[in-house]
């Protein structure tokens, strides 16, 4: 009986670790490819050569002046940008200070030469007064983290 119990207890934990290879693997089919990921930095320094290579991101501009808008608008800027580097760019991820500032960035690699637009929509409910708030812009670039601003004065629709 204890040979059976042992044997069945086995089974069942033997299948649940395939049932999570199988949810990891669903889960990263969606990724992109690591061979689009290049650190130049090591112990023994940064690699020139390896840093030359990488994606480089190039802003229009980074500051953005909604002006006076009345609270409770939602404003939308669309910030340009181009990859002049010599690898595709890759932005892994894009965030606001707070949550009244929401980013929209491209998923798919931005190939050398191409350009790209993050658009943030700013939501002034709840708001008053200057209001300046930052997006974090995290990418495979040389520079690897870029800020991006806004601002706008509220005023009270009163």
């Amino acid at each position: 009986m204890n040979r059976f119990l042992l044997f069945v207890f086995s089974v069942l934990i033997l299948s649940a670790c395939g049932q999570e290879s199988e949810d990891k693997a669903m889960q990263n089919k969606d990724l992109l490819s690591t061979e689009l990921v290049n650190n130049p930095h090591s112990a023994d320094g940064v690699d020139t050569a390896e840093m030359s290579s990488l994606a480089t991101m190039v802003f229009t501009d980074t500051v953005h002046d909604f002006g006076m808008i009345y609270e409770g608008e939602k404003v939308t800027y669309e910030f340009e940008f181009k990859n002049t580097g010599n690898s595709p760019l890759l932005i892994s991820n894009a965030m606001g200070s707070c949550g009244c500032t929401a980013p929209k960035y491209p998923r798919e690699a931005v190939k050398p030469g191409e350009s790209g637009v993050i658009e943030v929509v700013f939501d002034s409910g709840g708001k008053q007064g200057h209001q300046e708030k930052s997006v974090t812009i995290t990418t495979n670039s040389q520079r690897g983290i870029h800020m991006l601003y806004i601002k706008a004065d509220v005023k009270d629709r009163s």
